[in-house]
């Protein structure tokens, strides 16, 4: 059988060490079966034991394999169509009840690494750093946004002030939100999955599910065994792949880059980030970055649509770093990779069931480390019957791509396209 190890990156490189896990092998039985060991689904499962469930999570190659262990590490409030977008869309009743929810993903990750002592580097602070004037207006709106929410954690930056937090001279100003922050996400990942081993969940890895048996007791199947479960979860977003093909249909996986210099020692690593607090700038087609424990620069950027592999990351990233940060022209880069993250037309997460017993949550477009975590309390309340929070978010209209999967990436393309030209003109 096919063993799918980790990519090359910092993070596998630096994971805290965990027990292996077995494939399934045989038939079992269980409450709920989750598909896919992210972010997603691993919040799931937590609550879902929390509450008495029996539970059985598949992962495909390992645990936080996805998104849920390449991504940047940054812990972003609010979704990727902040609430204001929402509230056009949707209405204020509906909006009230997401936006007092928008801030929640980051409250239960904190509660996570403290309860179950989970070794992550949590740091908190994040920085959204405004290039133009304009970008700046908008942080200020966003502000007011938020605290109407009741998120009051938000420190406007003008030139001055932003300078005292990130030594690039691109930015006119910013907002620091000291409730973001950022963590180790694989080893977030990976401290949540042994938690959920010490409730009595059960974790295959190297388990792929490849097809699901719908009815009144669903079955999943995978290469040597199957799972009969009262519930299904489908938690595997840009790595679901066409096992259940109306998802497929209103998504599309895009790959992000990032790499990871050597150490810069703590005199540099300081001098570039004095308090520690991640960034990320306010154009279309975002450039984000942070330090790590041991001191190096995690820079990621760009957009792959279609999630294709790039030939050379380095050649990709590098420039943006250089550009926010001359003073590394001489660092040497150790790592390079790329991850799938899941795109929806209108960027705001997909919600919903389908039959009675199979639950989802999918495209968090760029956005998921605190959404996903929120999504699995969500879920969970679902299954035990209070689905006032799983409704607000399962009427969130679903649009599939214009031109259906195969044209989907030229269209997406385009609009990114489009964007980054404003983003360039300072529109």
């Amino acid at each position: 059988m096919a063993n799918t190890p980790y990519p090359e990156s910092y993070y596998a490189a630096s994971a805290n060490p965990v027990p292996p896990r077995p494939a399934l092998q045989d038939d079992v039985e269980t409450d709920v079966c989750v598909i896919g060991a992210g972010y997603t689904g691993l919040s799931s499962a937590l609550f879902l034991l929390e509450n008495g469930f029996k539970v059985t999570v598949l992962e495909a190659a390992k645990v936080g394999f996805g998104a849920s262990g390449r991504n940047g590490g940054q812990i972003v409030n609010s979704y990727s169509r902040d609430i204001d977008v929402i509230e056009r869309s949707v209405g204020p009743q509906q909006a009230q009840l997401l936006g007092d929810m928008a801030f929640e993903g980051g409250r239960i990750i904190r509660e996570r690494v403290a309860k179950y002592q989970i070794q992550c580097d949590l740091k908190d602070g994040g920085v959204f750093a405004a290039i133009t004037a304009k970008q700046m207006g908008h942080l200020e709106s966003q502000k007011r946004l938020w605290e109407r929410f009741g998120h009051t954690q938000l420190e406007l930056l003008d030139q001055r002030r932003i300078r005292e937090v990130v030594a690039c001279d691109e930015y006119v100003g910013g907002m620091l939100d000291m409730s973001g922050g950022h963590i180790h996400p694989l080893n977030l990942a990976l401290g949540e999955a042994a938690a959920v081993e010490s409730l009595g969940g059960v974790i295959y890895e190297q388990s792929p599910a490849v097809r699901i048996e719908r009815g009144a007791s669903p079955v999943v199947h995978t290469p040597q065994g199957k799972v009969r479960a009262k519930f299904i979860i489908v938690a595997g977003n840009a790595y679901l792949g066409n096992l259940v093909p109306e998802l497929a249909a209103k998504s599309m996986p895009c790959g992000t880059q990032v790499i990871a210099t050597e150490p810069l020692g703590e005199e540099l690593a300081r001098s570039l980030l004095p308090q520690d607090y991640c960034v990320e700038d306010c154009n279309y087609l975002l450039d984000y970055y942070r330090l790590t424990g041991d001191k190096r620069l995690i820079f990621g950027g760009g957009v792959v649509y279609g999630a294709r592999d790039p030939a050379n990351i380095e050649a990709i990233i590098r420039p943006k770093m250089l550009k926010a940060f001359p003073q590394l022209k001489d660092v040497k880069i150790d790592y390079a990779w790329t991850g799938n993250f899941l795109l929806t037309l209108s960027r705001l997460p997909q919600v919903g069931r389908l039959g009675d017993n199979i639950y989802y949550s999918q495209g968090c477009s760029g956005h998921g480390v605190t959404y996903t975590h929120l999504a699995g309390k969500v879920l969970a309340e679902a299954l035990r019957g209070q689905a006032e929070r799983f409704d607000a978010f399962a009427d969130l209209p679903h649009y599939p791509f214009p031109g259906g999967q195969l044209l989907r990436t030229p269209f997406a393309a385009m609009g990114a396209w489009y964007y980054g030209l404003r983003d360039k003109l300072g529109f």
